[in-house]
């Protein structure tokens, strides 16, 4: 739990969330903080013993311990960008996430869109800039309209988004995504039902669990919505028979078209009962309030029955 990313916190409360949700007669719990200037087992009195990164190891009190698997609640990087998958997979150990390649892909919005594209995934119009980029505001405004979303392309979905209105302030929500990444999208604004969709394999199965329905308070859901309580979660989303449809299929397509394993959580807007994709998350958020947890328990799965199949699947 923890990572390098401006989500770190969120992720802190998923991994105790986790820790103490899993069952203590099945298994030895360690929680793993893993930050740019330190990785560290914290036990139980907040005391931190260094981890050593050639194994993936421990010593406590001259006692060596190594891990059978690792539960992944990093939010961002670096569990959620493959790095993690990869250091882990590299040495040979079980983890819960997807591997190196599909977190990665998953983490770069304008690649994941693009690799989907073409299996008939329907997504909003886009348009890419590179920091250093000539930035044109009549062409961009020109392929995307307004209102537009700039959002930066390899974040998490809650910093460095912006809805603009207005081309005078095109630049300053430019200059807002540069600051988290040195690649942004901007995208136009698909203006319909916005849902959230669970898929995770459970049982050795693709299983989409029920959908979520979002109404931000907020101007979209952003930070704020997502965290501070400024939004409304209806599970499940009151969608006729036709969106449903439509959007379990997609969304399972999606997972497994990208031979996607553990946790995924995808937003979608509709268009005349037609799906489109936004983004997906790899790593989505595990506290008790989270989507995800919800729609397992409106599915009949509890948290710990959550949590002890991604282990259990890790360790296939």
């Amino acid at each position: 739990m923890g990572g390098y990313s401006s989500e770190y916190q969120i992720s802190l409360k998923s991994g105790n969330v986790v820790y103490e949700v899993l069952d203590s007669e099945k298994y030895h719990a360690y929680r793993i903080h893993i930050f740019k200037e330190k990785w560290v087992y914290v036990d139980d009195n907040e005391n931190e013993f260094p981890v050593n990164k050639h194994d993936f190891s421990v010593s406590v009190n001259t006692k060596k311990i190594t891990f059978d698997c690792v539960f992944n609640a990093i939010h961002g990087a670096p569990g959620e960008d493959g790095y993690m998958q990869g250091y882990l997979e590299l040495l040979g150990i079980p983890h819960t996430s997807c591997n190196m390649y599909q977190a990665g892909i998953t983490f770069n919005k304008r690649d994941f869109l693009s690799i989907l594209k073409p299996y008939g995934i329907k997504t909003a119009e886009s348009f890419y800039l590179n920091l250093g980029d000539t930035i044109n505001e009549d062409t961009i405004i020109k392929k995307v309209g307004l209102p537009c979303f700039v959002k930066a392309n390899k974040a998490g979905s809650s910093f460095g988004v912006t809805k603009v209105h207005k081309q005078e302030d095109l630049q300053n929500a430019i200059n807002v995504a540069f600051k988290e990444d040195d690649e942004i999208i901007i995208e136009s604004f698909l203006d319909g039902t916005e849902v959230s969709i669970g898929v995770i394999t459970y049982k050795g199965e693709t299983k989409v669990l029920p959908i979520t329905e979002i109404v931000s308070e907020n101007d979209f859901f952003d930070y704020e919505a997502k965290y501070l309580g400024k939004s409304q979660e209806i599970t499940p989303a009151r969608l006729n028979k036709t969106q449903e449809e439509n959007v379990i299929a997609v969304a399972k397509k999606v997972y497994e078209v990208l031979k996607m394993k553990g946790f995924s959580r995808s937003e979608y807007i509709f268009k005349n009962d037609e799906p489109y994709l936004l983004e997906m998350n790899t790593i989505p958020g595990l506290t008790k309030a989270s989507i995800l947890p919800q729609q397992a328990a409106a599915a009949g799965i509890s948290m710990s029955d959550l949590f002890d199949n991604a282990i259990e699947e890790a360790l296939k």
